[in-house]
């Protein structure tokens, strides 16, 4: 808080005052890792993880719409290296649905994904962002299970900010989820700006994708640090009182 100014007139009580912060406007980059193992089949029978990403960016991308019309959104792919899908940043709904509509896997494996090629494309489109009073946020989804990506990008300033959605096999002889899943939290360190949030399942389930989604719609300039973060909240019921007739329900935090 800024400009603590007593106030006699209020009964002594201390008058403060906060400095006014603008929140801009965000370009959004999408980028979807196409490996083989993003057909990997959910729990729902028929639907892979491609599917539930798809709709799952949808989903984001109309809720953020409905929040604020001036968002903007653009699609790469991750093989080997990140390359663009869709380069031009637009808030219209139905470029975004085409884009999605074009995503596709690869048949082969790329094996270790690079991601320097994504954070100069990002960093590269940052300053654009910059140049019109935007921020630039990439959203990394991310599914090989033991490939952990790496990068050689050299960071002179921060500019731009990165999330990222880890969907993976459980652990098992044959896999490194955790090992990727340091990796992931390492890189996200490295670039961001603001605070960025990383989310990993290996359940199958695609609404655990869309909860991410959702918790992923909170703009950087007005985040708490994620571990400071305590939603979605789970609502249990309260064991039986024998002194208490009266259903109750309470709230307890996910962990």
């Amino acid at each position: 808080m800024e400009g603590i100014e007593g106030d006699a007139s209020v009964g002594g009580a201390a008058r403060y005052s906060l400095k006014p912060t603008r929140i801009n406007n965000e370009d959004i980059l999408f980028c979807v890792d196409v490996d083989p193992e993003s057909l990997v089949e959910m729990k729902t029978a028929g639907v892979t993880r491609l599917d539930s990403i798809k709709q799952g960016i949808l989903l984001f991308v109309n809720c953020k719409l409905s929040i604020n019309p001036d968002h903007r959104f653009a699609f790469a792919t991750l093989a080997k290296s990140a390359s663009w899908l869709r380069k031009e940043f637009s808030s219209d709904v139905e470029a975004s649905i085409a884009a999605v509509r074009a995503l596709s896997a690869t048949t082969v494996s790329s094996g270790q994904a690079d991601l320097t090629n994504l954070f100069r494309m990002a960093a590269h489109e940052a300053k654009k962002s910059l140049a019109q009073n935007r921020i630039l946020r990439v959203i990394l989804i991310y599914c090989r299970s033991s490939m952990r990506p790496h990068h050689t990008f050299d960071v002179n300033l921060k500019s731009f900010t990165m999330d990222v959605i880890y969907l993976h096999d459980k652990p098992a002889p044959g896999n490194s989820p955790q090992a990727v899943y340091d990796a992931l939290v390492e890189a996200l360190e490295h670039v961001s700006e603001y605070e960025g949030y990383i989310h990993e399942s290996g359940n199958g389930l695609p609404r655990t994708l869309c909860r991410f989604m959702s918790m992923l719609l909170c703009h950087p300039q007005q985040r708490c640090p994620q571990d400071d973060c305590d939603i979605p909240k789970a609502l249990a019921k309260k064991p039986a009182d024998s002194g208490n007739t009266e259903g109750s329900v309470v709230v307890s935090i996910s962990q």
